[in-house]
């Protein structure tokens, strides 16, 4: 199973929830929520640039590979 860091990235880099919603302007409080919380059951390439762009990271650093 692969899940996106993304709650681990914020936390290190001592950003909140709501500073990466007003970074990534146009995806929706529930969305980010749910890519949050790997709710979700694909995620688009258009979305990862902006997340790495916004986390100022890799797409290898945003997803990690579980078992």
């Amino acid at each position: 199973m692969i899940r996106l860091r993304i709650k681990e990235i914020l936390e290190e880099q001592g950003h909140t929830k709501y500073w990466l919603r007003k970074q990534l302007d146009g995806i929706g409080y529930a969305n980010l929520s749910n890519l949050m919380n790997n709710e979700v059951r694909s995620i688009r390439l258009e979305t990862i640039d902006r997340l790495t762009t916004a986390l100022n990271c890799t797409p290898g650093e945003l997803f990690e590979k579980i078992e």
